[in-house]
């Protein structure tokens, strides 16, 4: 005999009746009747897998059907989502057309269970020391998100991601600037300094001290700027 519990989900009303309307939409424009269960039911089922990382087998016993159907479930939503992302060249020239200047970007890690074998080492962040998957996030200036990208591995680099996925090159098409953390140093090398697109803190080096100008525009970066929704912007961005 099996055991099956209940397990509370952490997640508004809201969340779920907005994952359930777009399965329901998806459904009518491909002519699908019937479903095992309704469409709020699966994106219960679907988020409760998302969220706790629940192993598909033991969330297909607990409501009597098939794994695959678990599965199949899951990256129908997932695709449903993504869909619906917004592009970041669309993203930005929104920003500009409302009277917009200036953007905050950042990376954050959305930390991961840890999986064993090889290909799972570079989900493996030595800068958080744990498990999980990488975003670069973009906010405007009262702190709203508005972009956020693909998911990449843990172990990848703010500078990193923002060079893939030219991040320099959109804003200079939306006729924005960047304000971002010290992660996004050497993102933007223009040849004339003054043309900076993201502007960052400065670094001291062994042999280079910061002067005083230049260190309290670091450890209060951006003076006086908005504080970010987002937890990582909050801490580097808006402490002061």
């Amino acid at each position: 005999m099996s055991l099956v519990y209940q397990c509370r989900l952490p997640l508004s009303t809201h969340t779920v009746n907005h994952l359930g309307g777009l399965l329901r939409r998806h459904l009518k424009s491909i002519g699908a009747r019937w479903r095992s269960l309704p469409p709020g039911k699966i994106a219960v089922i679907v988020l409760a897998v998302l969220r706790h990382d629940q192993r598909l087998a033991d969330m297909a016993g607990g409501h009597s059907m098939a794994e695959s159907t678990v599965r199949r479930w899951r990256d129908e939503m997932i695709h449903l989502l993504a869909a619906r992302a917004p592009r970041l060249d669309r993203a930005l020239k929104k920003i500009a057309k409302r009277g917009g200047e200036v953007v905050l970007v950042d990376g954050t890690l959305i930390p991961t269970q840890r999986r064993t074998g090889r290909d799972n080492r570079k989900n493996f962040s030595g800068k958080h020391h744990r498990h999980g998957l990488h975003f670069l996030a973009l906010t405007d200036e009262k702190g709203r998100l508005i972009w956020i990208s693909a998911a990449r591995p843990g172990r990848t680099h703010d500078a990193t991601a923002a060079r893939h996925d030219h991040l320099v090159a959109h804003l200079k098409e939306a006729g924005l600037g960047a304000l971002a953390d010290l992660g996004f140093l050497g993102v933007d090398k223009p040849n004339d300094p003054d043309d900076l697109v993201i502007v960052t803190g400065f670094k001291a080096t062994r042999y280079r001290k910061l002067i005083p100008g230049q260190r309290r525009r670091t450890t209060c970066w951006p003076p006086d700027g908005p504080q970010s929704s987002t937890a990582s912007l909050t801490s580097r961005t808006g402490a002061c």
